[in-house]
């Protein structure tokens, strides 16, 4: 996985104001469906850790995990058009 941080070659580029450029926002907005459907599946599973885990419980967790592998088939496959010039 590549960084979204870029230093720069010298240091008189360097800015450490605090706040991300506007590069890594864009970067963060492209990845938010995949951020979104990961913290869906950490809260699918952490509600069965206190307690048995039901059909229901079961389900929830498939299809968040669906819904995961189908952000990160999304994001490769844009990054994929981006990067060889294709429409995205």
């Amino acid at each position: 996985m590549r960084s979204i941080i870029t230093l720069p070659t010298t240091s008189k580029e360097l800015v450490l104001d605090g706040e991300p450029s506007d590069a890594e926002l864009d970067a963060i907005e492209c990845e938010m469906p995949l951020i979104l459907a990961d913290v869906e599946l950490l809260d699918a599973v952490i509600k069965t850790l206190d307690r048995p885990v039901t059909k229901l419980d079961e389900r929830r967790i498939r299809r968040a995990r669906h819904r995961v592998m189908a952000a990160r088939r999304d994001l490769t496959n844009r990054t994929v058009l981006t990067e060889s010039g294709g429409a995205a």
